[in-house]
């Protein structure tokens, strides 16, 4: 299942504070997360797919790099959205 224009919505709302605000770093770590779990989810029915689990290495990649910048840049936002998405324990 794709991410639906609703859900996205929600995400943005939620992450970003506004609906305007998608650009924040925030924001894309939870979109992408919520992608990842979708992603993760349509693997486990069909395993042999290779594209979509090199689409999915993908946005574990951009999640990651842009998880390492907000780290670097702010931490308590980066502490606040691990807990909020039950990133790393």
């Amino acid at each position: 299942m794709s991410v639906t224009k609703e859900i996205k919505t929600d995400i943005i709302n939620q992450f970003g504070g506004s609906e305007k605000n998608t650009g924040q770093t925030e924001v894309q770590i939870a979109l992408f997360s919520r992608r990842i779990s979708d992603l993760t989810g349509h693997l486990k029915l069909h395993p042999k797919d290779k594209h979509s689990r090199h689409g999915l290495l993908k946005l574990v990649g951009k999640r990651k790099s842009l998880v390492a910048y907000l780290k670097k840049t702010d931490i308590g936002r980066y502490r606040k959205v691990l807990a909020d998405l039950d990133l790393r324990k």
